[in-house]
C-alpha cells in the first residue's frame, strides 16, 4: 500500500509549526499505524533527515502514551481503538492522511506530534489516590463491594489518560478524564474517607490547568478508545454538589 502523509512538524514548543508532506510506499495492510511511522522514520534517517517525533510505549492499547489526530479524528476513525491498535488496512490504498498533535491549550506541543500532558498528571496528583496506613496488606475480601458498584468502578477505571477526550472536545474539556478518575474511587468503599476532598481538589486542579467547560457535545465519549460513557460526568457533578454541601 502507498500513502501520502501530511504530518505536523514543529521542532520546539516556541517554534512555528507546519504540515510537511511525505510519500510512503510498500506498506503491508497488516502494518499498524505506529509501525508505518517507524518505517517512514527509518527511511528519513537513512537519508539524513530528522525523524518524526511521536509518543508511544506499550503499543497494546494499555498505557495511553500514543495519540494524535488522524484525519481530524482523535486516535482514528475507528471506535474503541488507540493509535497503536489502528492498522493501515482501515485506509484506502493511495489515500492522503493528515496527522497532527492534540490541539488544546492545556496540552502544549513539545515537538512534532508530542504534546505535554503534565496537566493530567497534576489532576491525578491532587486527589486521584487513596491514602492508606503502612503495614500488612489488607485481605482483598475484607471489604465487600456490591457486584454492580464494582463493575461500574471498573468501567471508570479503564481510562488510560491518553487525552483523546480533550482533543475531540470543541472546548478542550477534561471532564470525562476527571470524571472517570473521581468516579472509580467514589464507587468503592476504599475511596470513601477522602471522597469530599478528592472531588474538590481534582476539579480545582482541572480548572487551574485551563481546560474548557463541558457543554455536552459528547465528542469525548465518541473518541474515547476505552468507550467510557459520559454518564460519569453526571456522577462527577453529583459528587461535586455533594462536596459543596459539606464543610
Amino acid at each position: 500500500m502507498k500513502f501520502t502523509l501530511k504530518v505536523w512538524r514543529q521542532p520546539s514548543p516556541r517554534a512555528k509549526g507546519e504540515f510537511v508532506t511525505f510519500e510512503v510506499g510498500d506498506i503491508s495492510s497488516d502494518t499498524s499505524f505506529l509501525e508505518m511511522l517507524d518505517i517512514l522514520n527509518e527511511r528519513l534517517i537513512e537519508k539524513g533527515d530528522e525523524p518524526i517525533a511521536f509518543d508511544h510505549d506499550c503499543r497494546e492499547g494499555i498505557c495511553g502514551a500514543c495519540g494524535c489526530l488522524v484525519n481530524g479524528f482523535a486516535h482514528s476513525h475507528e471506535r474503541g481503538t488507540t493509535l497503536c491498535q489502528l492498522h493501515m488496512r482501515s485506509f484506502t490504498d493511495g489515500e492522503t492522511i493528515v496527522i497532527e498533535p492534540w490541539r488544546a491549550k492545556a496540552f502544549p506541543v513539545l515537538k512534532d506530534l508530542i504534546v505535554d500532558r503534565t496537566a493530567f498528571d497534576k489532576i491525578i496528583q491532587s486527589g486521584g489516590f487513596i491514602a492508606v496506613s503502612t503495614g500488612k496488606a489488607q485481605e482483598a475480601s475484607a471489604q465487600l463491594v456490591a457486584k454492580g458498584r464494582a463493575e461500574t468502578a471498573m468501567d471508570a477505571a479503564q481510562c488510560i489518560g491518553c487525552g483523546a477526550c480533550v482533543a475531540a472536545c470543541p472546548n478542550a474539556s477534561a471532564m470525562l478524564f476527571t470524571a472517570a478518575k473521581v468516579a472509580h474511587l467514589a464507587y468503592l468503599p476504599q475511596g470513601e474517607p477522602e471522597r469530599v476532598r478528592r472531588v474538590r481538589s481534582m476539579v480545582a486542579e482541572m480548572e487551574k490547568a485551563a481546560f474548557g467547560a463541558c457543554t455536552n457535545h459528547a465528542e469525548c465519549e465518541a473518541a474515547c478508545p476505552k468507550e467510557i460513557k459520559i454518564d460519569f460526568i453526571a456522577k462527577l457533578n453529583r459528587e461535586l454538589l455533594r462536596a459543596s454541601l459539606r464543610k
